[in-house]
């Protein structure tokens, strides 16, 4: 089995594909490291022979984690890097590294799918969009707060904005103007973020005339997929673009 982890701002996603065939076995979201450990320890046929990783944290908390990864499965941990290029695939940073890993990966494993211009919108945390040219070339991107960032900033910042997660889901069932404060902000929130990916989308399509593979990843991904007619969700886009990145043969 290959483990594959994406360390990302809130959570661990990860997965376990077959080392073979390169299918899905197992696959979950995580809180925190601990939790990670305990729903892998809990598989019955857990055998990890490699493991690819790729983390927006801190040094110190990646490091943290690589470790513990050794001395629990005794496994070799291989992790992605932003590079000025892989394969056909240039980074369009004036400073390559400082481009976030994640949005790396996920350029990578759009251009691969794709095997045109894409556009390539992640919508976590913060939601960010790239646009890469059909010869591989990243132009550059995007990068602006997610729902979750949204709803935060307004709680923070207004003391009358208060509902639980539950209230938060029922309230996107529609986008009727809201008649409570959770259906108000929750349904301001998505179409300010609806209105960020239509945006782009037509960017892109003023970029691409001659057409643009789109690609939504993330967490909210299904929350604006009717906004770009032959839109792609690809939830696993960043472990596609991991495994280009860190091959283990």
């Amino acid at each position: 089995m290959i483990l594959e982890l994406d360390c990302g701002n809130s959570f661990i996603k990860w997965r376990l594909i077959a080392s073979d065939t390169c299918e899905r076995l197992h696959a979950g979201i995580a809180d925190t490291d601990s939790q990670l450990f305990r729903d892998l320890e809990t598989l019955a046929d857990l055998r990890i022979r490699h493991c690819r990783f790729v983390s927006v944290r801190s040094d110190a908390e990646s490091a943290e984690l690589i470790a513990e990864l050794g001395r629990r499965f005794n496994v070799p941990v291989v992790c992605a890097q932003s590079l000025e290029r892989l394969g056909d695939v240039s980074n369009g940073y004036d400073d390559y590294s400082r481009l976030g890993l994640d949005r790396w990966l996920a350029i990578l494993g759009a251009y691969h799918l794709g095997q045109r211009a894409c556009l390539v919108i992640d919508l976590g945390t913060a939601v960010t969009a790239d646009f890469v040219a059909s010869d591989g070339c990243h132009l550059g991107g995007f990068i602006c707060p997610g729902l979750p960032l949204m709803r935060d900033q307004l709680s923070t910042h207004t003391r009358r904005i208060r509902y639980d997660r539950g209230a938060a889901v029922a309230a996107l069932a529609s986008l009727e103007p809201g008649r409570s404060t959770v259906e108000a902000v929750e349904r301001g929130c998505l179409l300010m973020l609806r209105g960020f990916v239509r945006a782009q989308y037509d960017e892109a399509l003023k970029r691409f005339p001659d057409g643009v593979e789109v690609f939504l990843t993330g967490g909210d991904a299904e929350l604006v997929r009717d906004v770009v007619p032959g839109a792609q969700v690809v939830p696993d886009l960043v472990f596609v673009g991991l495994a280009i990145a860190c091959p283990l043969v």
